[in-house]
């Protein structure tokens, strides 16, 4: 007979005797959330341990490697002049040289904004007047759309290349400029509470940009709580497969914590295509993988799925948006032992705030010891008490954000007077405190006198085997309020009509709930940098669609 898993608090133990240790080095009891501090003793620990592998090239690094280029790496910041509260920008896929500023400004107590690749100018003008870097890190060509910005806001940076570059110096060569050696190299002093370890973009559905500010305390304290389902420390898996970006905040937490927990880190210079993906996963064999909800579905879904093995992995944890029961009962076909588990969370609480460790059927999870919470009546700002009463979630605790970059006034519109955070999210409880999530507060759709949840149409279009993807939004109607409309994409194959849609819908859901926009289907869905439904940009297109009598 095997073990039964649970949660084990194993990973709070092992990052409790790091602290210790710090601590017991530098005498200032604080130090025990300084993440740089933290980093540099693991590296050292065991200088051997390959800490990366660049699955599209093969190439591989160690922690001794990372270590000596890390330290040339903030020799060469502090030579440039930067201190602690000062901003750089990482804009750059996940080959391994992006780790090497990301883990020196950790040491120094620079802030880190992950950026999107993809950005313009005119979204980078943005980015830039709200955080002020002092440095940017980017590809070769990817600087004239930098530099441009840069010239937008007047604004002076330094611009520093991860390849080949014959205008701006690369990193490369930055570091060879660097003093510092192991030996001789200190990290900053400063408060880890109040200094600035990562500026998150989370722009969500809106597309309006924020970044928020989170402390080396705040991810210290929730960063290993993705960990909770491991019982052995260091090395408690293998190899973590990273697919996101480290524009996301799992790609940070990735980045960051397998290097401290001592997992190997599968990662790729190479966009994650299907095709791709399972290339990593057949060649590598990763045990662990934090993956958006879209991006499995995705993998799932696609007609080469057979020819990919999953049975590697040991823990599958999904976030992102919503994740349905369909996509859980798809994993446990393809991968039947494999634990797997739902992660919900904001950036605002630095990551995770909910886990749905034991897959309770339709459940977000429950509350992270980190992290407090109640539900509030919307027009009333009443706490409810009651189980199975929708309302807005609130948390607090120590992993809460400080607020967002350069931006007061919607910093105070998102906390309550006495510093709780509004998600703007609707769950509910049950008796058990296991939280629900019904839909985005912005996204609910208002037919005559009905509230509508778009997610709880989805989740019943998503259940047709001919439908790889779905989102709903409302067109406006004069008298009647928001007209659902599921806006569809088909397996290839498919052959599915409108008519079958509406008849699915009208089998599960009350009349209120019924598809009176129609149904839209596209090649795809319009997507935020973060892999979510982008909403604005949906209802916008559908509306053009309808303005044109196109449907």
């Amino acid at each position: 007979m095997g073990v039964q898993k649970f949660t084990y608090d194993a990973v709070h133990w092992y990052m409790q005797k790091l602290a210790l240790q710090i601590v017991a080095k530098s005498g200032k009891p604080s130090d025990q959330y300084h993440l740089g501090k933290i980093i540099l003793h693991c590296f050292k620990e065991e200088p051997d341990f390959i800490m990366q592998i660049d699955g599209a090239t093969g190439e591989s690094e160690t922690f001794g490697s990372a270590l000596k280029r890390t330290i040339q790496c903030a020799g060469s910041l502090r030579k440039m002049g930067l201190n602690v509260g000062d901003h750089i920008i990482l804009m750059a896929p996940n080959h391994l040289d992006i780790s090497i500023p990301f883990h020196a400004a950790l040491y120094l107590g620079l802030g880190i904004g992950c950026v999107d690749v993809a950005l313009t100018v005119r979204e980078l003008v943005d980015l830039f007047k709200c955080e002020k870097p002092k440095v940017i890190f980017c590809q070769n060509e990817k600087s004239e759309n930098v530099a441009n910005a840069l010239k937008n806001l007047n604004l002076e940076a330094n611009i520093i290349k991860f390849n080949d570059s014959a205008t701006y110096c690369t990193l490369a060569k930055f570091i060879e400029n660097s003093e510092e050696t192991i030996e001789s190299f200190r990290p900053n002093e400063f408060d880890p509470e109040t200094t600035t370890a990562f500026l998150v973009s989370t722009s969500g559905t809106t597309g309006v940009f924020k970044a928020a500010v989170l402390t080396h305390a705040n991810m210290a304290i929730s960063a290993p709580y993705w960990w909770l389902k491991y019982n052995t420390f260091p090395k408690p898996t293998r190899m973590t497969l990273l697919t996101s970006p480290t524009q996301w905040i799992t790609g940070v937490i990735t980045i960051l914590m397998s290097s401290i927990l001592r997992i190997t880190r599968l990662q790729t210079s190479l966009p994650v295509t299907v095709e791709h993906a399972y290339h990593l996963i057949n060649t590598y064999k990763p045990t662990d993988i934090k993956m958006s909800a879209n991006m499995m579905s995705g993998l799932l879904k696609s007609e080469l799925r057979e020819s990919c093995d999953f049975s590697c992995f040991e823990l599958i944890m999904i976030g992102g948006s919503a994740v349905s029961q369909t996509l859980i009962d798809e994993i446990k076909i393809v991968a039947p032992n494999v634990d797997v588990c739902i992660g919900y969370g904001m950036s605002e609480i630095s990551g995770l705030s909910v886990i749905n460790f034991n897959c309770v059927r339709g459940a977000c999870g429950q509350l992270l010891n980190c992290v407090q919470a109640k539900i509030v009546n919307v027009d009333t700002q009443e706490d409810i008490h009651e189980p199975n009463t929708p309302g807005e979630l609130w948390m607090n605790g120590p992993t809460l954000f400080k607020g967002y970059c350069d931006n007061k006034a919607l910093t105070e519109e998102t906390m309550s007077a006495d510093g709780w955070l509004k998600t703007g999210d609707i769950l509910y409880r049950d008796e058990n405190w296991n939280l629900y999530f019904v839909e985005r507060m912005k996204m609910l759709l208002k037919y005559r006198s009905y509230q509508i949840s778009p997610l709880e149409i989805e989740n019943v279009i998503q259940k047709h085997p001919g439908v790889d993807s779905v989102a709903v939004t409302g067109i406006p109607h004069p008298n009647d309020g928001d007209l659902p409309v599921a806006c569809v994409v088909l397996r290839k194959g498919s052959n599915i009509t409108e008519e079958d849609i509406k008849n699915l819908v009208k089998e599960s859901l009350s009349d209120s709930k019924q598809l009176r926009g129609g149904v839209i289907f596209m090649e795809k869905l319009p997507l935020t940098v973060s892999s979510k439904i982008n909403r604005l940009k949906l209802k916008e297109m559908v509306l053009q669609l309808v303005k044109g009598n196109q449907f």
